[in-house]
This record gives C-alpha cells, structure tokens and sequence, in this order.
C-alpha cells in the first residue's frame, strides 16, 4: 500500500509533512506518493481527463508544493518508506535539472526515490512556462533518455529534437547502480504503451478496481508486443472505488501497490490516528 497525501492543501504545511510521513512508515506503507503542477490557472481551458466532469478538485487557489522538495522534506524524517513522484511533468522542466535534483534527493534518502513522470494535460499550465504542448510525448521519452546518460556517464553527450549537450558532469549519481525507477503516469493508450516501451513501471491515476485491471492487460499486450519481460515493470494504481476485498483480483492482474489518496487532518497531533486508521483498514486484508 502507498499513500499519496502529502503537497496540496493540509499535506502542504510542514508540521503535518513531518507528522504524516513519520506516521506512514511507522504504520507500514510502502511509498509516500506526491504529485505537481507548477501552476493553475483559475478558468482553465483545458479538460481535467481523471474525472467526469473534467474539473480537478484542487482549488487553484491552494497550496501546492513541489514534489521532490516535499519528498526531500520527508526523506529527512524517515529512514525506510520510499518515495515517489506522482506524477512529475517531465516536458516542463530541463531535464538537467531534473537528472541532478532527482539524484541528489536518491542519495540524500540513501535509494529510496521512484521517479514518476507524465506528459501532463493543462495546456494552460504548459503557455504559462513557455513550453509547446505538441510533442509533450516525444520530448518526456527524449529527456527521459537523456537523464538516463547523465545518470550512467561520468562525462555525458546528448544530442536530441529538444535537448543537446556535450561533454557535462551532473553529479551526484543515484544511489543503485547509477539508476533511478522511472514509471510513467497516465491511463491512456498512449501511456501505456511509453511506460512499456521506455521505462521501469506505470502508475495510474483515478481508475476503478476494473478499469484498473482492463488497463493492465493492455499494459500486458504492449510488453508482449515490444518483447519485453513483463517481471522487470511495477505497476502502482490509485483507485477511486478500491476495497480491501479487491486487492487478490488486482494483485493477481499484476497490480504490486495500490496507493491510497486523501488529504490529511488540520492538526498534527491527528495524523497519527488518520494514518493507522488508513493502514488499519488496508492492510489487515492485504
């Protein structure tokens, strides 16, 4: 089980970082999940796609921190639960920066990070940083391959459609074997045939329990299709109707984590019992 609660609203304040993050490894989660967006905009044009009405339920107007930057904050109270970005929009940002933030927040909680990518959806989000929404897809796969060489190459090259650089040291590495986990967030076709095609794992986002395991097996068609070993990706799902009774059927369509998300309580003297209430119900049927 992993928990996705902390950087939006009452998870953004750093006495309830702190409080829940400490409580989620105490309590048993696996992995503390934090997503991004770099801006919102109060009238978007653009459709939220995880939710009927293709609204999201965060105001724009609330707090919401940057994910490795909260995830270092909670790397600094834990010693064990891993963390996760879910997602980060990979086509906003250079990827220099974010081989070397990411690498640094790898060492600083001794491995622990998972890198969690999307190509994103607002392009309102995308005209205010000034980066083209067409083509978010090649660019996330072409950055991904070249944080991968700054990673793995003490002096690195690149030579891409969006990204160019020759000759560069970004260090520190990560912590195993100079590799970060890379999965890919999104429900569609699309992604998941990026996340089989290109990285270690997929996460998807607001799903039933059923359109959960109908995108896993087509998850599973893609790996075939590419001949690629199905045992090397992990697949972590964020479920909308999810009970503990569902979990053998998802764990044996190829679920490995199902991530529980909710804002946590105002008060960090609550967190503690929000979050053994959570792992009370989870994982007593796990």
């Amino acid at each position: 089980m992993g928990l996705h609660a902390l950087g939006i609203g009452n998870g953004a304040r750093p006495e309830i970082v702190r409080a829940v993050a400490r409580a989620a490894e105490a309590h048993g989660f696996a992995t503390l999940w934090a997503g991004e967006h770099v801006v919102l905009v109060d009238a978007p044009v653009s459709r939220y796609p995880y939710s009927y009405d293709g609204r999201i339920a965060v105001p724009a107007d609330a707090d919401w921190l940057d994910p490795l930057l909260v995830l270092s904050f909670a790397a600094a109270e834990t010693e064990r639960i891993g963390l996760a970005t879910g997602v980060l929009l990979l086509p906003e940002h250079n990827p220099l920066v974010v081989a070397k933030q990411t690498a640094t927040l790898d060492v600083l909680s001794a491995g622990r990070v998972t890198l969690g990518v999307g190509i994103g959806w607002s392009a309102d989000e995308f005209t205010a940083l000034g980066v083209p929404f067409v083509g978010r897809g090649r660019r996330t796969e072409e950055y991904l391959a070249a944080m991968r060489t700054l990673w793995r190459e003490d002096v690195a090259g690149f030579e891409g459609e969006f990204t160019r650089f020759s000759a560069v040291r970004v260090n520190p590495k990560p912590v195993r074997d100079r590799r970060i986990p890379v999965v890919i967030g999104g429900n569609g076709r699309a992604a998941l045939r990026r996340a089989a095609e290109v990285a270690d794992g997929w996460y998807g986002f607001s799903l039933s329990a059923a359109e959960a395991v109908d995108r896993v097996s087509v998850l599973r068609e893609h790996c075939a299709e590419l001949d690629r070993p199905w045992d090397e990706l992990t697949v972590a799902v964020a479920l909308t109707d999810a009970t503990p009774q569902t979990l053998p059927d998802l764990a044996r369509a190829g679920v490995g984590e199902v991530v529980v998300v909710g804002e946590p309580p105002a008060r960090p003297d609550e967190a503690d019992r929000w979050v053994a209430r959570l792992a009370g119900h989870w994982m007593a049927s796990a």
